[in-house]
């Protein structure tokens, strides 16, 4: 929860040192990071009205429609991450506003809240995502490297750095893989 919320956070800083796509990846990020950490808040902490799961499934429906709509011109392939991801918050939201579900305890009653194969679906998507993100943290050093064509590291303080926004998409990617495993 603390980090969803921290890269929700993040996000937001983010959004005001970018323009066009990237922007607009950085705000998705931001609206994920901050469900997904309101969606993980324990019963023990604050207790929500039964309806809370509605309104988190309509918010996530409308961020999914328009990542759909952002692809439907050949938009940034980001946006079909936001899709999935988006769809995956509705599909737990749905799960977890089932009458098994109240009080947030219906990840632990033992019983699968929604269809096996769609969680396994979704498990192997973020699984492969948090790989792919992780890879892409790796440093890659060339010896004696430097000049016009090495990448150096932006101006602008922390809130450019592009090697911290791919932490946070592995950071929610692997917060998404926990909070499915929960399901």
């Amino acid at each position: 929860m603390v980090s969803c919320l921290a890269t929700g956070a993040y996000c937001l800083l983010r959004m005001r040192r970018c323009r066009g796509p990237a922007r607009e990846a950085a705000g998705g990020e931001a609206l994920m990071g901050f469900g997904m950490a309101a969606m993980a808040v324990p019963a023990a902490v604050l207790t929500l009205p039964s309806w809370h799961w509605a309104v988190y499934a309509a918010v996530f429906g409308a961020a999914g429609a328009r990542a759909l709509w952002m692809l439907r011109g050949g938009g940034h392939q980001h946006h079909l991450h936001h899709l999935v991801s988006c769809l995956a918050m509705v599909y737990m939201a749905a799960a977890m506003s089932g009458p098994a579900a109240a009080g947030h305890t219906a990840h632990l009653s033992g019983t699968p809240a929604g269809p096996p194969l769609l969680t396994a679906v979704l498990l192997l998507y973020f699984a492969g995502y948090a790989l792919h993100a992780g890879t892409r943290l790796v440093p890659v050093h060339v010896a004696g490297a430097s000049g016009p064509g090495v990448p150096q590291a932006p101006a602008g303080g922390w809130g450019g750095r592009p090697e911290v926004a791919v932490a946070c998409r592995l950071s929610m990617s692997l917060a998404m893989l926990a909070m499915l495993l929960a399901l």
